[in-house]
């Protein structure tokens, strides 16, 4: 086995200095794109690992970041917290950082466990998920002083100039829209599922099918009709694609806020009508509907540097954006499933 490659081997290879190469690691924001992207490239090809113990000794930072593993409500819609975990962890080892993985059962202990990992000076950072309407976590890490990044927009405040939110997310309204907008190729009457309001996430899903139909020309008045909530899951899915026949009568097709849902929908139907989902989960593509997919790698890497030095930006790059909107894309499928019968009871 040869010697394992080392910070001055990537700075050769790249055409940059020993302390450039720092940068990227420690402080890419002080790193032009190009430049990191060169190092980053010869960092793969190398398989070059910073060296993380010299580090936490150095800067006295543990180098680690925070996540909460949150409970799994289905095997659907866990997926998608499952490959940002996992594209986060990656890139993060790349950078020669850690994640540490925690439980919580409530909003209330995530708090409590914050308080555990501060006081054990365990990590230097947060990453939250999940975000909502009057989000206790956000305030307490706040109040507190401790950085982090949520993956998801703080819902209620100005989300675009709130100037202690660093935050990600993936732009639900247009991924809706363009799924209803390919839906109505099927017909007019494309109907919607979606989470009750409010729901930050929800709502703007659901805002992008409104937006849509009315562009295709249907008044906003009577949308209500097409559409129906439920909660999360394939069951609800069901529940509500019956309940949306019953006052709307014939649809053309559904999109819905999930794959769950969208899957309890086509179930419902007997697969008789076409259905587009949200975040192109293994289902959508077995069973073989469209769907809404989220761009989780793009996510991660946008998490990372927007978190505070040493991790990614400087702290005092005031003028640099404070978030990252992405676009999803739809996957489209041609719906085709005569063989699916029966309903979810």
């Amino acid at each position: 086995m040869g010697d394992l490659p080392t910070i001055s081997d990537v700075a050769m290879r790249a055409g940059v200095s020993r302390q450039t190469v720092s940068n990227v690691f420690n402080a890419p924001a002080r790193v032009r794109p190009e430049t990191r992207e060169r190092v980053e490239a010869v960092v793969t090809q190398l398989g070059y690992r910073p060296h993380a113990s010299a580090r936490r000794l150095r800067t006295q930072k543990s180098s680690t970041i925070g996540i909460r593993l949150d409970p799994v409500t289905d095997g659907i819609s866990g997926s998608v917290l499952d490959r940002f975990l996992h594209a986060i962890t990656e890139q993060a080892e790349a950078r020669g950082l850690r994640i540490m993985l925690f439980t919580a059962t409530s909003a209330e202990d995530e708090i409590r466990q914050f308080r555990r990992l501060r006081d054990g000076a365990d990590v230097d950072a947060f990453v939250l998920t999940s975000t909502f309407h009057g989000d206790p976590r956000t305030e307490w890490l706040i109040a507190n002083g401790q950085p982090f990044v949520t993956f998801g927009r703080p819902w209620g405040l100005d989300d675009m100039n709130e100037p202690h939110h660093l935050w990600v997310d993936v732009d639900g309204w247009f991924g809706v829209r363009e799924a209803t907008r390919h839906l109505l190729s099927h017909g007019s009457r494309v109907g919607y599922i979606g989470w009750p309001s409010p729901s930050g996430t929800g709502d703007e899903r659901r805002r992008g099918w409104r937006d849509a139909m009315v562009e295709s020309g249907w008044p906003q008045r009577d949308l209500g009709r097409l559409e129906a909530t439920a909660q999360e899951g394939v069951t609800h899915g069901a529940d509500a694609l019956r309940r949306l026949q019953g006052q709307a009568g014939e649809l053309d097709a559904v999109v819905c806020a999930s794959d769950s849902l969208a899957l309890g929908a086509i179930m419902a139907s007997a697969g008789r009508v076409p259905v587009a989902g949200y975040d192109n989960t293994p289902v959508a593509s077995s069973i073989g509907f469209s769907s809404v997919e989220q761009p989780l790698e793009e996510v991660a890497a946008a998490v990372l540097e927007l978190l505070p030095a040493p991790h990614g930006r400087s702290q005092q790059a005031s003028t640099a954006p404070r978030h990252r909107l992405l676009r999803p894309r739809l996957v489209e499928r041609e719906f085709a499933l005569p063989g699916i019968a029966g309903a979810a009871g």
